[in-house]
């Protein structure tokens, strides 16, 4: 996923550490080879190679991301777009690295190779269509699963305290061995000065989409072009980092007004941070925090 991982957890008298990681690792490298747009051998690059018309079946974690993706892409009006690999690599976002700015043409050809309104999904079956050149892009969605997928891992193994985080995505389950919550501060964006903002992730996950880091790389699915719509960051809390993920994602395309809009009417914990130093809480998140 080209970022890094790390868990933290309360081992239970006996528990073997080191078998615990390379369970870790091998949970990760499964997700990779299914959904990942940089291996070329996974089975998302594959779909995305198919030949037009071909139904092809999905693994129980691909389907379910897929299911949840195309619906909150359904919900954020296409904000959030499971479906724009052509755009990802065409401004210089994808695995093929760096490329000159695209022409108008260029954007347009790939948008009709774009859009999540494309892809026949067939839930029951587990089976995706390729409709023909169109590209999977599941960066905005498959690390919060991931995430999801690795607390799910340790519940399994009998461990309910830990706090997950991959690439910034977090997930927090029981508590601390001293007793405290996991506390998570929402990072503020250097440059500038804000009110801190400190989480007890507890049975919770937080996803953080922001161009301060990599420098403006948010792609407005709608439009094909970059999203200059003054936000530098999103936050969003949710019982599933996958959803959080997806859900920032969206807000960050849509901007503060469209953005706290989605937010009030999907009932999401969300912050956006403008790149003028101004913030923008939700009601639900305003009522987390007075809690």
């Amino acid at each position: 996923m080209g970022t890094s991982w790390s868990v933290r957890f309360a081992l239970p008298r006996g528990g073997d550490a080191a078998a615990l990681g390379r369970a870790i690792e091998a949970r990760l490298d499964g997700i990779v080879a299914e959904m990942s747009h940089w291996a070329a051998e996974s089975l998302l690059s594959r779909f995305n190679r198919a030949p037009a018309g071909m139904w092809m079946a999905l693994p129980a974690d691909f389907a379910w991301v897929m299911a949840r993706g195309l619906a909150i892409a359904a919900a954020s009006g296409g904000a959030f777009d499971p479906a724009i690999g052509q755009l990802t690599d065409l401004w210089g976002f994808g695995p093929h690295g760096a490329r000159p700015t695209p022409l108008g043409a260029e954007v347009a050809a790939a948008r009709t190779l774009s859009g999540w309104q494309q892809l026949a999904w067939d839930g029951a079956a587990r089976r995706l269509r390729q409709a023909g050149g169109v590209a999977l892009d599941l960066s905005g969605i498959a690390k919060g699963f991931a995430v999801d997928a690795v607390a799910a891992l340790l519940t399994e193994r009998g461990i309910g305290h830990a706090l997950v985080e991959i690439g910034g995505e977090l997930v927090g389950r029981g508590v601390r061995p001293d007793g405290e919550p996991w506390w998570v501060d929402l990072e503020t964006p250097p440059g500038l000065t804000l009110a801190p903002i400190r989480i007890a992730l507890h049975e919770l996950a937080v996803a953080t989409s922001g161009d301060y880091r990599r420098g403006a790389h948010t792609l407005d699915p709608r439009t094909g072009r970059p999203a200059l719509n003054g936000v530098v960051s999103v936050s969003v809390l949710h019982a599933q980092a996958l959803d959080a993920d997806a859900w920032a994602t969206a807000i960050a395309v849509l901007g503060a007004e469209e953005g706290m809009a989605l937010a009030v009417r999907e009932r999401l914990a969300a912050r956006v941070v403008m790149a003028d130093g101004t913030e923008h809480l939700s009601p639900l998140l305003t009522a987390m925090l007075a809690d």
